[in-house]
């Protein structure tokens, strides 16, 4: 083959693909989302979060993991591996604490979803333990329509159903269903 037909049949197909090209539609492809639904816009382990109100500590957050879902429809935050929250008021140390095995934060409502093996501790030593409980922060409201243990003073009280604000100072069991007396008994030594 020539040089001049190798030259001739290049050209032939440069135009040739020109033409092609220029007679396709030009359409501009706009992209608005890069986010795959379902997936977390960010995550992180082993995290422990301070919140303070004038210099002092108000709130410490541990989990194991955290992911952040902040392009939802409704944006929220999840703990899947679960949480611990210790409470401050005034003090250097913990007054009250919540754990849970699962917890979801949904950001529009201020609410805390707490699952499985739910342990709330108060600052008079009070603990509530469930399976499901919600947390209203700006109501200062927590409640559960599970069943509760609740055991505080000299008594645990079990029931269906729970409303009380954060520090339980007035609380109710909707459906109570037994309530067990503690008595502090002292062991005296028999007399000889």
């Amino acid at each position: 083959m020539t040089t001049r037909r190798i030259y001739s049949t290049v050209i032939a197909v440069l135009l040739a693909g020109t033409a092609f090209i220029s007679s396709c539609d030009k359409k501009e492809v706009v992209v608005k989302d890069l986010q795959i639904k379902g997936l977390p816009t960010s995550s992180a382990r082993d995290v422990e979060t301070m919140y303070t109100d004038s210099g002092k500590v108000t709130m410490l957050v541990r989990t194991p993991a955290i992911q952040q879902f902040s392009e939802e429809e409704i944006p929220y935050t999840l703990f899947p591996e679960g949480l611990t929250v210790l409470f401050y008021d005034k003090m250097d140390k913990p007054q009250g604490s919540i754990t849970s095995k699962y917890a979801r934060y949904t950001e529009k409502d201020e609410v805390w979803e707490l699952r499985d093996s739910v342990v709330a501790v108060s600052d008079k030593g009070e603990i509530l333990e469930t399976e499901l409980l919600f947390w209203s922060q700006p109501k200062d409201k927590i409640w559960s329509d599970r069943f509760v243990r609740f055991t505080h003073d000299d008594q645990v009280v079990m029931g269906t159903g729970f409303d009380s604000d954060s520090r339980f100072s007035n609380w109710t069991i909707k459906n109570v269903t037994g309530t067990i007396y503690i008595r502090d008994e002292q062991k005296v030594a028999p007399a000889d």
